[in-house]
């Protein structure tokens, strides 16, 4: 049986956006507290960690979810995410990481299973979130996935996908061997647009907070 462990590293110092995690919505309900309460009805999941350098954060915490402390030189603007990554791993072994963040409520128990289950196919050395975008895209004044003498309907252009950052997979062998999260075989997870809801400024929390009145169907 391979060990799968989901972790949400937090950092209580957010610059564009100050207590971000921890900040309530609308209907009174922490951030933090969504990203977490889809995570404990994950039954693929072995361990559910936070990764935060700040022991307040526990009271934010529900049954079933570790609080892991961090050195604080994680949290500097300086250090790059991907020593975050491996110092997770360093210190809690698993044969599967599930990486999620708080800012990124709305990501689906589905989503997670179905990155974990194709990292445990063996085809996949990780697994991302990405959110589906059939438009005309434009770069250096040229267009890139069309022709503008004979306009296509957008649903028949070419589809391209970003990633969310709302959910990454990865094997231990990936991270500790190479230091990535996105291997040389990823699986894509494409989301819905509310799944690939990321908070990173005022103006996302906002967004966010009309989300929390809509269903999952958007």
């Amino acid at each position: 049986m391979k060990k799968v462990v989901a972790f949400v590293p937090i950092k209580t110092n957010n610059e564009r956006l100050p207590g971000k995690n921890t900040k309530k919505f609308s209907n009174g309900k922490p951030l933090i507290s969504y990203i977490l309460d889809t995570l404990v009805r994950v039954e693929m999941l072995d361990e559910i960690y936070v990764y935060c350098s700040d022991p307040s954060i526990k009271e934010y915490l529900p049954a079933g979810v570790i609080f892991l402390e961090r050195d604080k030189y994680l949290d500097l603007s300086t250090t790059s995410f991907n020593e975050v990554l491996t110092t997770f791993a360093n210190k809690v072994h698993a044969d599967i990481y599930v990486l999620t963040h708080a800012t990124a409520p709305f990501i689906s128990v589905k989503t997670f299973e179905k990155a974990i289950t194709a990292l445990k196919s063996g085809e996949y050395d990780s697994a991302l979130s990405v959110e589906r975008l059939q438009e005309f895209f434009w770069k250096d004044g040229v267009p890139l996935n069309y022709d503008p003498v004979k306009i296509p309907r957008t649903q028949d252009l070419i589809p391209y996908y970003i990633e969310t950052c709302g959910m990454y997979a990865y094997t231990s062998k990936l991270i500790k061997d190479e230091g990535r999260r996105v291997g040389h075989h990823p699986f894509l997870v494409e989301v819905s647009k509310k799944e690939a809801c990321d908070i990173n400024n005022p103006e996302d929390f906002v967004i966010a907070d009309a989300l929390t009145m809509f269903s999952d169907n958007i």
